[in-house]
Protein backbone atom coordinates (compact mmCIF):
# COMPACT_ATOMS: atom_id res chain seq x y z
CA UNK A 1 0.00 0.00 0.00
CA UNK A 2 2.69 2.51 0.86
CA UNK A 3 4.36 1.47 -2.78
CA UNK A 4 1.16 2.67 -3.86
CA UNK A 5 0.97 5.97 -2.94
CA UNK A 6 4.42 6.90 -3.58
CA UNK A 7 5.20 6.96 0.55
CA UNK A 8 8.61 7.57 1.67
CA UNK A 9 9.14 4.89 4.55
CA UNK A 10 11.00 2.75 6.62
CA UNK A 11 10.98 -0.44 7.74
CA UNK A 12 13.07 -1.67 10.85
CA UNK A 13 12.92 -5.15 12.27
CA UNK A 14 13.17 -5.23 16.22
CA UNK A 15 13.10 -6.76 19.36
CA UNK A 16 10.99 -3.59 21.26
CA UNK A 17 11.17 -5.94 24.27
CA UNK A 18 14.84 -4.99 24.43
CA UNK A 19 15.43 -1.02 25.33
CA UNK A 20 18.58 -0.50 23.40
CA UNK A 21 16.84 -1.87 20.07
CA UNK A 22 13.82 0.67 21.05
CA UNK A 23 16.51 3.64 21.05
CA UNK A 24 17.78 2.65 17.80
CA UNK A 25 14.84 2.61 16.03
CA UNK A 26 14.34 5.93 17.10
CA UNK A 27 18.21 6.74 16.20
CA UNK A 28 17.42 5.43 12.32
CA UNK A 29 14.13 7.21 12.51
CA UNK A 30 15.50 10.74 13.71
CA UNK A 31 18.32 10.32 11.16
CA UNK A 32 16.05 9.65 8.59
CA UNK A 33 13.07 12.01 9.13
CA UNK A 34 13.93 14.35 11.97
CA UNK A 35 10.99 14.15 14.17
CA UNK A 36 7.96 11.33 14.76
CA UNK A 37 4.61 12.62 15.17
CA UNK A 38 2.83 9.56 15.61
CA UNK A 39 3.19 6.58 17.59
CA UNK A 40 0.94 3.57 16.57
CA UNK A 41 1.48 0.55 19.46
CA UNK A 42 0.62 -2.64 17.58
CA UNK A 43 3.53 -5.32 18.20
CA UNK A 44 1.90 -7.80 20.31
CA UNK A 45 2.84 -11.64 21.51
CA UNK A 46 0.73 -13.87 22.79
CA UNK A 47 0.74 -18.21 23.64
CA UNK A 48 -0.26 -20.12 20.29
CA UNK A 49 -0.24 -22.82 21.86
CA UNK A 50 -3.28 -23.01 23.51
CA UNK A 51 -2.07 -22.96 27.10
CA UNK A 52 -2.79 -19.04 28.13
CA UNK A 53 -4.98 -20.59 30.68
CA UNK A 54 -4.45 -20.36 34.52
CA UNK A 55 -4.29 -24.62 34.92
CA UNK A 56 -1.87 -24.36 32.42
CA UNK A 57 0.32 -20.87 31.42
CA UNK A 58 4.31 -21.15 32.38
CA UNK A 59 6.00 -18.38 33.43
CA UNK A 60 7.83 -17.96 30.11
CA UNK A 61 4.19 -17.13 28.54
CA UNK A 62 3.77 -14.60 30.84
CA UNK A 63 6.87 -13.26 30.83
CA UNK A 64 7.23 -13.39 27.00
CA UNK A 65 3.76 -11.85 26.60
CA UNK A 66 4.03 -8.82 29.23
CA UNK A 67 8.12 -8.59 28.01
CA UNK A 68 6.30 -7.18 24.23
CA UNK A 69 2.89 -6.16 25.02
CA UNK A 70 3.56 -4.00 28.09
CA UNK A 71 7.23 -3.52 28.31
CA UNK A 72 7.88 -2.59 24.70
CA UNK A 73 4.86 -0.54 24.02
CA UNK A 74 6.28 1.69 27.66
CA UNK A 75 9.73 1.94 25.94
CA UNK A 76 8.24 3.16 22.50
CA UNK A 77 6.11 5.49 24.32
CA UNK A 78 8.77 6.63 26.69
CA UNK A 79 11.41 7.33 23.66
CA UNK A 80 9.05 8.91 21.45
CA UNK A 81 7.96 11.17 24.40
CA UNK A 82 11.73 12.32 24.74
CA UNK A 83 12.12 12.82 21.25
CA UNK A 84 8.27 14.79 20.96
CA UNK A 85 7.81 17.81 18.47
CA UNK A 86 4.93 20.04 18.10
CA UNK A 87 2.64 17.64 17.23
CA UNK A 88 2.09 13.99 18.72
CA UNK A 89 -0.17 11.56 18.82
CA UNK A 90 -0.03 7.63 20.59
CA UNK A 91 -2.26 5.16 19.58
CA UNK A 92 -1.88 1.62 21.40
CA UNK A 93 -3.89 -1.37 20.42
CA UNK A 94 -5.77 -3.85 22.92
CA UNK A 95 -8.46 -5.94 22.30
CA UNK A 96 -12.61 -5.98 22.70
CA UNK A 97 -11.84 -8.48 24.79
CA UNK A 98 -9.88 -7.22 27.41
CA UNK A 99 -11.23 -7.33 30.30
CA UNK A 100 -12.59 -10.87 30.42
CA UNK A 101 -10.31 -13.23 28.14
CA UNK A 102 -11.11 -17.15 29.13
CA UNK A 103 -8.44 -18.81 27.44
CA UNK A 104 -5.89 -16.16 26.49
CA UNK A 105 -5.71 -14.78 30.03
CA UNK A 106 -2.10 -13.26 29.95
CA UNK A 107 -2.82 -11.83 26.45
CA UNK A 108 -6.09 -10.10 27.83
CA UNK A 109 -4.08 -8.90 31.13
CA UNK A 110 -1.17 -7.37 29.21
CA UNK A 111 -4.11 -5.74 26.73
CA UNK A 112 -5.98 -4.23 29.78
CA UNK A 113 -2.63 -2.94 31.14
CA UNK A 114 -2.14 -1.22 27.88
CA UNK A 115 -5.67 -0.06 28.56
CA UNK A 116 -5.05 1.54 32.22
CA UNK A 117 -1.45 2.82 30.75
CA UNK A 118 -3.46 4.50 28.01
CA UNK A 119 -5.13 6.53 30.64
CA UNK A 120 -2.26 7.27 32.93
CA UNK A 121 0.20 8.25 30.27
CA UNK A 122 -2.45 10.66 28.41
CA UNK A 123 -2.64 12.06 31.81
CA UNK A 124 0.77 13.08 32.11
CA UNK A 125 1.90 13.89 28.67
CA UNK A 126 -1.06 16.29 28.10
CA UNK A 127 0.67 19.36 29.16
CA UNK A 128 2.68 18.57 26.14
CA UNK A 129 -0.22 18.89 23.75
CA UNK A 130 0.00 14.81 23.25
CA UNK A 131 -3.01 12.94 22.52
CA UNK A 132 -2.68 8.95 23.73
CA UNK A 133 -5.68 6.62 22.80
CA UNK A 134 -6.15 2.99 22.69
CA UNK A 135 -8.38 1.19 19.85
CA UNK A 136 -10.18 -2.20 21.01
CA UNK A 137 -10.52 -4.51 17.61
CA UNK A 138 -13.09 -6.93 17.71
CA UNK A 139 -12.95 -10.16 15.67
CA UNK A 140 -11.19 -8.82 12.40
CA UNK A 141 -11.00 -10.47 9.46
CA UNK A 142 -7.24 -10.90 8.19
CA UNK A 143 -7.35 -14.11 7.12
CA UNK A 144 -7.35 -16.37 10.24
CA UNK A 145 -10.77 -16.76 10.69
CA UNK A 146 -12.20 -19.36 9.09
CA UNK A 147 -16.13 -20.39 8.11
CA UNK A 148 -16.61 -22.36 11.44
CA UNK A 149 -15.23 -19.93 13.84
CA UNK A 150 -17.24 -16.66 11.88
CA UNK A 151 -20.39 -18.65 12.07
CA UNK A 152 -19.46 -19.03 16.29
CA UNK A 153 -18.65 -14.90 16.25
CA UNK A 154 -21.09 -13.54 14.07
CA UNK A 155 -23.92 -13.71 16.83
CA UNK A 156 -21.88 -12.03 19.26
CA UNK A 157 -21.53 -8.96 16.80
CA UNK A 158 -24.51 -6.79 17.25
CA UNK A 159 -24.05 -5.44 13.88
CA UNK A 160 -23.50 -8.61 12.06
CA UNK A 161 -20.37 -8.56 10.21
CA UNK A 162 -16.66 -8.94 10.96
CA UNK A 163 -14.25 -6.43 11.54
CA UNK A 164 -11.92 -5.53 8.62
CA UNK A 165 -8.43 -4.15 8.90
CA UNK A 166 -9.68 -0.92 6.89
CA UNK A 167 -12.54 -0.55 9.86
CA UNK A 168 -9.21 -0.58 12.45
CA UNK A 169 -7.01 1.69 10.01
CA UNK A 170 -9.67 4.20 9.45
CA UNK A 171 -10.18 4.64 13.47
CA UNK A 172 -6.38 5.04 13.96
CA UNK A 173 -6.42 7.57 10.90
CA UNK A 174 -8.68 9.84 12.80
CA UNK A 175 -6.93 9.73 16.01
CA UNK A 176 -3.69 10.55 14.84
CA UNK A 177 -5.36 13.58 12.94
CA UNK A 178 -5.74 16.99 14.08
CA UNK A 179 -9.50 15.83 14.02
CA UNK A 180 -8.85 13.95 16.81
CA UNK A 181 -6.88 17.03 19.18
CA UNK A 182 -9.04 17.24 22.01
CA UNK A 183 -10.04 13.43 22.44
CA UNK A 184 -7.30 11.43 24.67
CA UNK A 185 -6.77 8.49 27.40
CA UNK A 186 -10.30 6.60 25.78
CA UNK A 187 -10.86 2.99 24.62
CA UNK A 188 -12.36 3.11 21.37
CA UNK A 189 -13.76 -0.62 20.73
CA UNK A 190 -13.96 -0.84 16.98
CA UNK A 191 -16.29 -4.55 17.15
CA UNK A 192 -19.23 -3.68 16.04
CA UNK A 193 -21.05 -3.71 19.46
CA UNK A 194 -19.59 -6.77 20.30
CA UNK A 195 -17.85 -6.87 24.21
CA UNK A 196 -19.70 -3.47 25.38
Amino acid sequence: MLKKVNADYLILESDISDENSVKKIYAEVMAKYGKADILVNNAADGDMDGIDTIETITTKVIDDTFAVNVRGSILMIKEFISHRGNYGRIINLSTDAAQAFAGQITYGASKATMEALTRSIALEVAKYGITVNCVAPGPTQTGWIDEELEKAVLPLIPMGELITPEDIAETILFLASNQAKKLTGQVIKVSGGKAL
